[in-house]
Formats: structure tokens, C-alpha cells, sequence
């Protein structure tokens, strides 16, 4: 199996990927909180992660993904109240809104997903667990967990105790035995859903769902925990207190990933500033692909500027990515026979291969990885263009292994799935069959010498993204499908 090293945010350094149990990569990934529909600073995590399985199940490992949903917060409560209906109205109209932009994104569904709501039991037990060993302490309902009773606690984040309040999320209750102590299980309030507990009617604190979560579908130790950068501190290092002062076992997580802010002019985006902007919304004018090879574009790691500019971009690379497959499918059409050029384009698309899979094993390097592909998409297109200016011949068998070296990287980034399908959109086949006789017309008039006609004909499917390619074999169409 190959060596994936990853950068590790708790040891700040890249490590050599040794899974808890050979052969399977356990992770679990925090969600969303579903109070609005998914912004693209969302988006950013779960299409990474989801690249990030996709290559680890590539290299042989089994993989199991959790990923939460954090359905009882107080955004959702106060969206529910706003709009006169229950909690879980708003958080089921938002999940299901997530899956409906994540599934246009390609990202794979988890193995499982968990939400709060329905892991009350497990969150309670936890909590009573570290009641138990002197790490949490009850008040008239409350329940806190014991920061000064961790003795690893801000190793993730790497500050004291007495520099966290800063910039902290610190629940003001001057009954805390420190300030910066946090919730695990909060009393009953007007207005709030609530669940029985041994303390008294409440709800669970932020934190503890991911740390009861995890534990209970992946066990006390497990290979990746993923989330974005803002969640390092206090979310991650207060899962990470729970954790290890419930089962005692450090580390609870080998490898902590995170991913780098998605910004605006170089400001963070986020929902407080009012700089954000929905899937959705940009899904109306860019494809699908186009947003998740600009999410892809940058090291997952670094900060990622939005911008129209930016997602042009990434329609010009589409667009050659496109082209090559188009090309490749075609050339599987054309008579097999032997030739050089084939060997040449075999023995450059395993170099290619081999830069791909080098840049993915050092912590998923999806920028570096995709110059790869650039460069074995010129290589197809050069070939492609030798083999209709001359007798047309193919040799089958290289293309074959360079359509699954392509293909392959194709579905590692996860885009372009349908055109490797030979799709065009709905009703791809009347569509061919429409283009064959436009290009009928075109070729009588060629015949005819009607070069206006024939031009014009030609102009104006390009007008619409479709382009005419003459040949020796014939003339033959590709549509920009971004």
C-alpha cells in the first residue's frame, strides 16, 4: 500500500499515515448545524474530505465516514421561534437542503450521519461517564466540564489557559469554577426543546455531540478527525478533553486535518459578516463542477479567495479536461492499428500517473495533483489531433490504459463523471442524432461550394458552445457542457 503522509494540526507537521487498524481509515468529520441552507465556506470541507476518502479507498483502504448533523443548537431554536414552526422543521428543510447541493456536487454520501437529536442517550451516558472520573461537575442543572482537570487541554490549539479567553466562545455564568469551563448539558429554557436527563429536563452543550458521536460508531480511537480551521479552537480541543477524560486513552484521534478559510477579498466568509454566498445561488450560474474544481484548486490547507475570476478559471480548465475525454471517446470509435504516437502518449500518461498519485500521497495535494491531469489532457489532445490528420488508426490497446490512468484521475477530483458517459444532457441521443443532420446540411453545402452557408453554420453553433471539427474522416461536433 502506498505511503500517504498528512499534516497533522495537533504535532504541527506532516506524518506518515499509520491507521489505528491496518488496512482501514476511520474518520468522522464535523457537519453542519442545518438553521440555513449551505454556504460555499460550507462546501469547502465536505468536498475535500470527500476527495480525501475517494483517494484512500483508491490506494486499498477500507474507509468508514461519519459525519454529524448538529440539529439541536440555539440557530436553529431561534429560527424555529422566528418562524412559529418546531426545531426539527427548520433542521430536516436544511438537511435536506445539503444533500441536495452536496449530490450536485458529487460529494459521496457518508457511511453514516449521525444528529443529536437522536443520540441523546449516548450523549447523556458520556456525560455522566466524566461526572464519574472527576472531569465535569453538576450546578442546579448545569453540567461543565473541568478544563484545569485535563492535563492536555490546548495541546491542539497550542495556547495556555491563561491566554484562551481571548477570542473564545465563553459562556458567561459566574457559578463556573473557571471561565473558561464549558457546557455539556444545559437546563431546561422557555422556548427550547429539551430531553430528561439524571441533572434535570435540558439539552446538550456544543461540544459533546461530536465527541459521543464518534466514539460510538468509530470506538475510543480513531484515524482522522476533519472540520474547518475555526473549529480547531474551542471545538476540537474541547471534543478532545471529552474524549480522553471519558475513555482515558490519548490520543483519541491519530491525525487532526483542516482545512484553510474560504475568503472575500481576503476576509473570512462567514454568515456573521454577511459575505457569504449559497451553493445554490452560484449553482445558477456556474456548473457544478466548475465550483468543485475551484474548491479543489488550492491546497486544502490555505486560504481560498472567491471570485468570478476564480470560477472562470476553473471553466477554462473544465473545458480542457472535457475536451481530451471527448477526444478519448472518440478515438475509441477509430479502426485499431499501431503506431508510435500511441507509445509515446502511453509512457507520458504513466509519468503523469505517477506525479498524481506523489502529489495526493503528500497530504492530498489536489493543486499539484491537478497539473497533472492538465498535462496528460495536452498530451491526448496532441495525439488525438495526429490521428485525424492522417489514416486514422488507433492503437486500441494503449488508449485503453490511458483512458483508465485519465479516468481514474477524473474520479479521485470527482468531476466530469457524465462525460466519461459519453452524456451531453437530457435526451443526449436525439441530440446526436439532431447534430448528425445538422452537419449533413453543412457538408452539402461544402459539397456545393457554399462556403457562406457552411461557415455560417458553423459560427453559429459556436455561438451556442458547440464546435465543428473538420478531418479527413469527416466532420465531427463536441459541445461545452460548462
Amino acid at each position: 500500500m502506498r505511503e500517504i503522509t498528512v499534516f497533522n494540526t495537533m504535532t504541527r507537521q506532516k506524518e506518515i499515515f499509520n491507521p489505528v487498524t491496518p488496512g482501514e481509515a476511520k474518520m468522522y468529520v464535523c457537519g453542519v448545524t442545518p438553521y440555513n441552507h449551505p454556504h460555499i465556506g460550507n462546501a469547502r470541507p465536505f468536498v475535500t474530505w470527500d476527495v480525501i476518502r475517494r483517494y484512500l479507498a483508491h490506494v486499498g483502504y477500507k474507509v468508514t465516514y461519519v459525519q454529524n448533523f448538529t440539529d439541536v443548537d440555539d440557530k436553529i431554536i431561534n429560527t424555529s421561534n422566528g418562524e412559529g414552526v418546531t426545531w426539527d422543521v427548520i433542521a430536516n428543510r436544511y438537511i435536506d437542503s445539503y444533500f441536495e447541493v452536496m449530490d450536485q456536487l458529487g460529494v459521496k454520501h457518508a457511511d453514516v450521519y449521525p444528529r443529536v437529536s437522536t443520540h441523546i442517550d449516548d450523549i447523556v451516558a458520556m456525560i455522566a461517564k466524566l461526572i464519574e472520573n472527576g472531569y465535569a461537575y453538576e450546578l442546579d442543572g448545569d453540567v461543565y466540564y473541568s478544563v484545569e482537570k485535563f492535563e492536555h487541554y490546548g495541546e491542539l490549539s497550542g495556547r495556555t489557559l491563561d491566554d484562551m479567553e481571548a477570542g473564545a466562545r465563553i459562556e458567561v455564568d459566574g457559578r463556573k469554577k473557571n471561565p473558561m469551563d464549558f457546557a455539556l448539558w444545559k437546563s431546561v429554557k422557555p422556548g427550547e426543546p429539551s430531553w430528561e436527563s439524571p441533572w434535570g429536563p435540558g439539552r446538550p452543550g456544543w461540544h459533546i455531540e461530536c465527541s459521543a458521536m464518534s466514539n460510538k460508531y468509530l470506538g475510543e480511537e480513531f484515524d482522522f478527525h476533519g472540520g474547518g480551521s475555526d473549529l480547531i479552537f474551542p471545538h476540537h480541543e474541547n471534543e478532545i478533553a471529552q474524549s480522553e477524560g471519558c475513555s482515558g486513552h490519548h490520543p483519541a484521534v491519530r491525525y487532526w486535518l483542516h482545512n484553510g478559510f474560504i475568503t472575500i477579498n481576503q476576509e473570512k466568509m462567514s454568515k456573521s459578516l454577511n459575505n457569504f454566498f449559497l451553493v445554490k445561488d452560484v449553482l445558477q450560474h456556474y456548473s457544478p463542477d466548475a465550483l468543485r474544481y475551484f474548491l479543489l484548486s488550492t491546497h486544502y490547507r490555505s486560504p481560498l479567495d472567491f471570485s468570478d475570476e476564480r470560477l472562470e478559471e476553473a471553466n477554462k480548465a473544465l473545458e480542457r479536461f472535457t475536451t481530451a475525454i471527448q477526444n478519448v471517446l472518440y478515438l475509441e470509435t477509430c479502426p485499431a492499428g499501431q503506431c508510435e504516437e500511441a507509445e509515446t502518449l502511453l509512457s507520458k500518461a504513466k509519468e503523469y500517473e505517477e506525479e498524481f498519485e506523489a502529489a495526493m500521497s503528500d497530504d492530498f495535494n489536489t493543486a499539484l495533483a491537478t497539473s497533472s491531469m492538465f498535462g496528460l489532457a495536452k498530451e491526448i489532445n496532441i495525439y488525438y489531433q495526429s490521428v485525424v490528420s492522417r489514416d486514422g488508426v488507433v492503437c486500441q490497446e494503449a488508449l485503453a490504459e490511458v483512458k483508465r490512468i485519465f479516468s481514474f484521475m477524473t474520479e479521485v477530483i470527482g468531476i466530469l463523471e457524465k462525460t466519461w458517459e459519453g452524456q451531453t444532457g437530457a435526451n443526449a441521443e436525439e441530440y446526436d442524432e439532431l447534430m448528425q443532420v445538422i452537419l449533413a446540411v453543412r457538408q452539402d453545402a461544402r459539397e456545393q461550394k457554399q462556403w457562406g452557408i457552411a461557415d455560417c453554420i458553423r459560427d453559429r453553433l459556436a455561438e451556442i458552445g458547440i464546435t465543428i471539427e473538420d478531418s479527413p474522416q469527416g466532420a465531427r461536433w463536441k459541445k461545452r457542457e460548462i
